[in-house]
């Protein structure tokens, strides 16, 4: 197999809410990162059918607030049902165009009764099969308010030529025992996605990169509150509060030595492509391989339960 891998990172602004509409431009910047070659497509956190940015702006703590309870409907309609085929015109373009994809997506988890909201990270294959759903271990602040946390199910990395690919949501990537788990699997190439701010970005990536001597890429959405639909409930509450910019982007690469590939890009929607080479990969774990000759199993050991959670099992 070749070397290289051509990566795609869509920094882009979903259709904020709307499931239908986002679908179709995902389907639109798949097509068009085909026609480019590229093997590897990635999504920022939660894109589909988009972030919860109004919990800051909208008293999202207050007990009981009918506001909150209505735009969480609104959500909850809105986000997907992987049972109920709602991703099969995605795996079907996937398997097209002959490209793999990390989707950060709402999922209403018909395993979990269908009512609650997991943030989960989708890989699909070239071949359009999807290989893993990572549900997000833990939100964070006020994501705990919409969504529900994970399990260790989708902790699972997934081999693309001659890589090796795992990825986790936003603050996920922080946490360190995550990161080993998929390190502990051969990961190489590490896919970290984000709402949409340099912030979370700048530093981290590097610093993963550097820690697990991988490539790591993160991607960003965008959003203003010029993206939001008119039809958004609540809307002109949200926008009493609401800044200009909620997401500005920060896309960007590291390669296994921590140094810059892209820069986190700002403010630009669109599609960022780059060219990995494996080599530096190899190269870079002569000195350091956090889970391979500069590790101590004897002294340090880690246990990861990568069952599906549920609330009931039957027998029948």
């Amino acid at each position: 197999m070749e070397n290289t891998l051509k990566v795609g990172l869509a920094q882009i602004a979903p259709v904020w809410l709307n499931k239908k509409d986002t679908l179709e431009k995902i389907k639109n910047t798949i097509e068009e990162a085909g026609k480019a070659g590229t093997e590897l497509l990635v999504f920022g956190e939660a894109f589909l059918p988009g972030y919860p940015f109004w919990l800051a702006y909208t008293d999202g703590a207050a007990w009981d607030l009918k506001i909150n309870k209505e735009i969480h409907r609104h959500y909850t309609r809105n986000a997907i049902q992987i049972e109920a085929g709602d991703l099969d015109p995605i795996l079907k373009l996937a398997a097209q165009n002959g490209l793999a994809i990390y989707l950060g997506a709402m999922e209403r988890a018909k395993d979990r009764g269908g009512h609650s909201l997991y943030c989960s990270l989708i890989y699909i294959d070239e071949t359009g099969e999807i290989r893993s759903v990572h549900r997000k271990l833990q939100p964070t602040y006020d994501e705990r308010l919409t969504w529900a946390p994970g399990d260790g199910h989708g902790l699972r990395v997934h081999p693309l030529k001659q890589f090796t690919v795992g990825g986790l949501n936003c603050w996920e990537n922080w946490m360190p025992l995550a990161r080993a788990a998929l390190y502990g699997q051969g990961e190489n190439l590490h896919v970290a996605v984000w709402p949409g701010n340099e912030n979370n970005t700048k530093d981290i990536t590097r610093f993963i990169a550097r820690e697990a001597r991988s490539y790591v890429i993160s991607v960003s959405s965008l959003m203003k509150t010029s993206d939001f639909p008119g039809d958004t409930p609540h809307l002109d509450a949200i926008l009493q509060k609401a800044p200009e910019i909620l997401g500005n982007g920060g896309s960007c690469i590291a390669g296994p030595d921590g140094e810059w590939i892209i820069e986190p890009q700002l403010n630009k929607e669109g599609l960022i492509y780059a060219e990995l080479d494996f080599n530096r990969v190899l190269e870079e774990r002569q000195n350091f391989d956090p889970v391979g000759h500069y590790s101590r199993p004897d002294v340090t050991h880690l246990s990861v339960n990568r069952e599906r959670q549920s609330t009931v099992s039957f027998e029948d």
